[in-house]
């Protein structure tokens, strides 16, 4: 229940306002994930998961590189200087609203929340699921769907933010929030994930999943599989701190 209320995964978080938790937590229960089309894990079943499959927590634990088919990047659009422009106030705005949650405790008490935090994961998500909401309708880069963090031995040092965006957008939508020359926006497509129900031996995460050979309808069909064209919605990530600017936008 925990990995299906995350997504919003994703991230993916900001596309919604966070209220300090404690007397807050009570009246402002995230809203349902179906109606954040950013994260919408609604395609996602975990009855069905065995111990160490790979899951939600792939798509956004660092692992974007072993996935293959199920990844699609837009494709970089020609440099220009008013896209440079624009992306660098993106980043000047991104850091001046989330500088005070380089104490990762101020993150919480303002709503977010850590996606799987005992499972070992390269970025962890510091999710907040009403900035979520909100990216399912309009762009507030002060607003980012999640905080990146490391995890350090007295806690979780801040390195970036993850927004997102429906599944229902066009490029030409996603450049509007975040231009294509400067950052490539990413989407998990192609899954087939086991009957449900099913009990899945390790190796059977082979074929099924975020790093599956499975990768068409036809052979999901033929695995007896559940085949899912896009699971979750746009996502980008940005590390304002970095020096390299190649390094803000990482690919």
């Amino acid at each position: 229940m925990r990995r299906k209320r995350f997504v919003l995964m994703l991230f993916a978080a900001a596309l919604l306002t966070g209220a300090r938790a404690g007397a807050q937590q009570e009246k402002s229960k995230p809203p349902s994930q179906d109606s954040m089309s950013g994260m919408d894990m609604s395609n996602m079943q975990h009855d069905d998961a065995s111990p160490g499959a790979p899951s939600a927590h792939d798509a956004m634990a660092g692992h974007h590189m072993d996935m293959g088919a199920h990844m699609y990047m837009t494709e970089l659009r020609p440099e220009n200087t008013a896209d440079d422009n624009r992306a660098a106030a993106l980043v000047e705005t991104l850091q001046r609203s989330i500088g005070k949650y380089k104490d990762y405790r101020v993150s919480l008490a303002d709503g977010f929340q850590i996606f799987m935090p005992n499972v070992p994961q390269e970025h962890y998500h510091f999710t907040n699921y009403r900035y979520a909401f909100e990216a399912s309708f309009l762009f507030n880069p002060e607003h980012p769907t999640s905080l990146l963090y490391k995890k350090t031995k007295d806690g979780y040092e801040l390195e970036g933010a993850m927004y997102t965006a429906p599944r229902r957008f066009t490029e030409d939508q996603l450049n509007e929030r975040v231009p294509l020359s400067v950052a490539r926006w990413h989407k998990h497509v192609n899954l087939c994930l086991p009957p449900k129900g099913a009990q899945m031996k390790p190796a059977d995460w082979k074929e099924f999943g975020f790093r599956g050979s499975i990768a068409t309808e036809g052979a999901c069909r033929e695995a007896g599989g559940r085949w899912i064209p896009q699971i979750f919605g746009w996502m980008v990530h940005v590390y304002p701190y970095e020096t390299d600017p190649g390094k803000i936008w990482a690919h």
